[in-house]
Parts: C-alpha cells; sequence; structure tokens
C-alpha cells in the first residue's frame, strides 16, 4: 500500500513538472509568434543553419578550387557572387563559412555556457570565500576589452580555428557567470528552496533540481545573444589572421583577403560582410524576441 502510494505520489509529481515544462514552451511560441522581428531571426538562422548542413549539396564548386582564368570575375551567371583573386567562386565559399560560423558559434557558446554556469552556481550558492574570489576573477577578465583578451589567449595557444573558439568561449564565461549569479542570489531564498533544504535535500541536488532549472530562462537568451558576438569575434580574429587559416572560406578570413582589392574588386568584401551581418543579426533579433517571450515583465501586450 505504502509503495503503491509513493509511485503515485511521484507519478503525479513528474506529471505536474512536464505539464509546467509544456506549458511554458507552448507560452513561448506564442509570444515568439507575435515578434516579427522574432520571426525573421528565426528564417535569417535557419537559411544559414541549411547552408551549414547542407553545403556539400547546394554549393556550385569546390570553396578551395582556383580557376586562374576566372580571376576577380563580378557576379554573373556562371559565379553569382563572383570570384575573388585566385578565381575562387565567392559563393561557395559563403555556403562553406556557414558551416564554419555555426560551428564556432556552438563550440564558443558551449565553452563560456558551461564554465560560467559552473562558476556562477558556485560563487552564488554557497557565497562567502568563493564568491569573493570567482567574482573578483570575473570583474578582472571584464575590465579587458573582449577581443584584446581574446587576441591574448589565441596569442598564447597559437593561431587556428579550435584555439580561436577556445578564446572566444574563455572571453564569453563572466557573462554567463554574473547572469547565473544574480539568478541563484534570486533564487535561493524562496520557500521551495527553503523546503528542500528542511526535507534535507544536498546541495547538489538543490542546485540542479531547484536552481539552474530557474535560472534557464536568462540563460537561453543570454546563449542566444552570445552567438553573435562569438560569430563577430571570431570573424574578427579571422581578419587578424589569427582565426581560421587560408584557404578555409571563413568569412573573417575572406574579408582579410579582399581588402587590398575594394576599390578594384568590392564584391570580394562586399557578400562576405552581408553575410556576418545578416548571421548576427538573425542572432540578436532571435535574442530580443526570447527575452520578451521568457520574461513576462518585458512581454508586450
Amino acid at each position: 500500500m505504502t509503495r503503491k502510494f509513493l509511485l503515485r505520489f511521484f507519478y503525479f509529481r513528474r506529471s505536474r513538472r512536464s505539464a509546467r515544462t509544456s506549458s511554458l514552451f507552448r507560452d513561448t511560441m506564442r509570444q515568439l509568434k507575435k515578434n516579427r522581428l522574432a520571426i525573421l531571426g528565426i528564417i535569417l538562422i535557419g537559411v544559414f543553419l541549411f547552408m551549414a548542413a547542407f553545403a556539400n549539396f547546394i554549393a556550385p564548386y569546390d570553396p578551395i578550387a582556383q580557376d586562374w582564368k576566372s580571376v576577380q570575375k563580378p557576379p554573373s551567371r556562371t559565379h553569382l557572387l563572383g570570384t575573388d583573386e585566385l578565381g575562387r567562386d565567392l559563393l561557395s565559399r559563403i555556403i562553406y563559412g556557414a558551416r564554419i560560423s555555426v560551428t564556432i558559434g556552438v563550440v564558443s557558446v558551449s565553452i563560456g555556457f558551461l564554465f560560467g554556469t559552473m562558476i556562477g552556481l558556485v560563487a552564488g550558492y554557497f557565497g562567502g570565500f568563493w564568491d569573493s574570489i570567482l567574482m573578483r576573477l570575473m570583474d578582472i577578465m571584464l575590465a579587458v576589452p573582449y577581443i584584446l583578451l581574446a587576441i591574448a589567449i589565441v596569442a598564447i595557444l597559437g593561431p587556428g580555428l579550435w584555439n580561436a573558439m577556445i578564446a572566444i568561449g574563455v572571453v564569453t564565461i563572466p557573462q554567463f557567470a554574473r547572469i547565473v549569479r544574480a539568478s541563484v542570489l534570486e533564487i535561493k531564498s524562496k520557500d521551495y528552496v527553503e523546503a528542500a533544504k528542511a526535507l534535507g535535500a544536498g546541495n547538489v541536488r538543490i542546485i540542479l533540481r531547484h536552481i539552474f532549472i530557474n535560472s534557464l530562462s536568462p540563460l537561453i537568451v543570454q546563449s542566444t545573444l552570445t552567438l553573435a558576438s562569438a560569430i563577430l569575434e571570431a570573424a574578427g580574429l579571422g581578419f587578424l589572421g589569427l582565426g581560421a587559416q587560408p584557404p578555409a572560406p571563413e568569412w573573417g578570413v575572406m574579408l582579410s583577403d579582399g581588402r587590398r582589392l575594394l576599390l578594384v574588386s568590392p564584391w570580394i568584401v562586399t557578400f562576405p560582410g552581408i553575410a556576418i551581418m545578416l548571421s548576427v543579426l538573425g542572432y540578436n533579433m532571435l535574442g530580443d524576441g526570447l527575452r520578451d517571450a521568457l520574461d513576462p515583465r518585458m512581454r508586450k501586450s
């Protein structure tokens, strides 16, 4: 009898939690559908994700194949976006560049999310000595401009795509840490957290089951906005020769290679620049839409 009661109790709790999660998801999607800029952001992101996933099938040419008979050709039927100084098709390079940009964004944000969340949870929940040490370290990192800190890290690790992703990920850690810490300080004083402590729940269980789950909304928004920043910073490192190395079809590298020919063949830098702008714009618009949808205080009537 007792076993049957416990099974029903835990099933009821799980059903309620599942219903709340489903309701939150439906409510968020309903709010996003009302936001036209967020829908436009989703469309832009979807286009670049499609390009990244199916680059092998939709790119008309090999992105690194050189054609000396088609050097610096303007947009035409043969090459829709023209060619660069080595005769490489710009459309193909931009399509494959979307794959690199998506990889940079996912890896960099994952690094920042993982370590920043861990630091924020520890600092906010335990406080005292750990809070002072960890947050002062985050303050030091925030005191240095992002791009300069990324350049310093890449200079230590060496130029390369993966090192650039690690550098960008490390740079984003303080942003996630401070957001999580602020959420933890607010949540840990709630009644349900005090009740869990009174029932004998351990610190790890309280942090993961009660605090972290309720801190996800600002983390989701920050992750989306950080994706845009990661793409920009990766393009900046590539432009400086510290990120992806030639002949990789990375947008920042394409800008760096074509900057000498800006007045002669402007399409070489124009189209990669537009690709960077649209991808960053898409993530920013989606991030703003998620912020409005997940935060009841910012929802539009």
